[in-house]
């Protein structure tokens, strides 16, 4: 496959941005996109240009890391896979692809591609955490919990926090990824202890961290790679005004 490339550089976080374009000939369809990216840049250091700056871990759909706008959707044209799982096959030969980072004031550019998703990271140490005392394995799993509420908890903890539900939403909200986490702990009886601590600081810190309102359009949910409910945001919502009422 050979293919035309408009990928967005950035210096700094502060420096103006624009996109470049770059040709890449003879990709696999079996490629992965980041494999694409990494042929790309072995041809641009043999030339003595700088490498396209872009975040990766573990290539297998579990870090979150490889948070790309491809062609103004979150991970590109596939549903429920990352950008590392995206492979080429999805595209065409001859096809022109545009490649970008999130954009939202709380997700920051660092250089080109890579982003600061620190504000994720702030939210869960509000609050995203069980701090009583569980057990060891044998004592946990002796907790008596009802098998839906295991099963609803277990997928709203399958949230990798890659931020493809802020890049979805047209307000940049992160209620998907901030109610993701307050379910799989509101859902257990070990998460009960805290719960309107947990949800009243988490949902203030997504506040003062400047992500948007809720837009109740769905995007999120369509484009999360782990399909995360929206669901969750109802469960969030109930949480935090029981929190609050009491």
């Amino acid at each position: 496959m050979n293919l035309t490339l408009e990928i967005w550089r950035q210096e700094s976080p502060k420096a103006k941005g624009k996109f470049e374009t770059y040709k890449v000939q003879n990709i696999s369809a079996d490629c992965s996109f980041l494999e694409m990216l990494d042929i790309l840049n072995e041809s641009l250091i043999d030339k003595v240009q700088l490498p396209i700056n872009f975040d990766h871990d573990c290539r297998e759909g579990i870090c979150g890391m490889c948070s790309l706008y491809i062609n103004g959707r979150p991970h590109g044209p596939d549903d429920e896979v990352t950008t590392c799982q995206l492979h080429m096959r999805k595209f065409k030969d001859g096809d022109t692809i545009t490649i970008e980072p999130w954009r939202s004031k709380a997700f920051p550019v660092i250089k080109d591609l890579m982003i600061n998703r620190n504000a994720f990271d702030q939210i869960i140490q509000a609050g995203g955490y069980v701090s009583v005392t569980t057990g060891g394995v044998p004592d946990a799993n002796s907790i008596p919990v009802n098998r839906e509420d295991a099963e609803l908890a277990m997928d709203a903890a399958a949230c990798i926090g890659c931020g493809a539900c802020v890049a979805a939403c047209k307000n940049a909200s992160a209620m998907l990824f901030v109610a993701a986490k307050v379910s799989q702990f509101a859902l257990l009886p070990q998460g009960k202890i805290e719960a309107k601590d947990r949800v009243k600081a988490m949902v203030a810190k997504m506040d003062e961290l400047g992500f948007g309102n809720c837009t109740n359009t769905y995007a999120c949910e369509a484009e999360c790679p782990k399909g995360i409910s929206v669901s969750n945001i109802a469960r969030m919502n109930r949480e935090f005004l029981c929190a609050n009422v009491k």
